[in-house]
């Protein structure tokens, strides 16, 4: 079953379960979806939604810092939810110690040296760690070992 596919069997599912929060979020991620199947006429494959699913999910980590730090503790709860819901349509993520040993390779792969070269070290990560790491951590642990 695709991924799209399962978003539409959640949507339903959520729907008899009256489980709004997972209908709200499958609801929006469909329509991120749709927004770009529209806008570049193509259908898109799994990997295009995952890529879609990972966006959603970094607005949300943004947001809980920000609902944290305003004290929305009703918000926070709610974007926690969010996150756990969201979590379920991506891959497995990697630990900090199998991402920063992955950073390892591919800069000694790309013969990187300098910061000059985290562009490229970050290209290749992307597919290689595809929806399995926080780009954020990723930027962290190459610019650690990159000099």
């Amino acid at each position: 079953m695709s991924l799209k596919e399962r978003l539409q069997e959640d949507l339903k599912s959520s729907m008899k379960n009256k489980d709004t929060v997972r209908k709200s979020v499958v609801t929006l991620v469909r329509a991120a979806i749709k927004q770009v199947e529209v806008d570049t006429r193509v259908e898109l494959d799994d990997d295009a939604v995952m890529d879609i699913i990972s966006k959603q999910l970094k607005q949300r980590n943004d947001s809980l810092a920000e609902f944290e730090k305003a004290g929305r503790d009703d918000l926070v709860e709610q974007t926690k939810s969010e996150i756990t819901i969201l979590k379920e349509y991506l891959p497995q993520q990697l630990s900090e110690e199998e991402l920063e040993k992955i950073v390892l390779e591919t800069i000694s792969e790309l013969n990187a040296s300098s910061m000059k070269d985290m562009c490229a070290v970050m290209s290749a990560l992307k597919e290689k760690t595809r929806g399995r790491a926080d780009g954020k951590l990723t930027s962290t642990l190459v610019r650690k070992h990159l000099k």
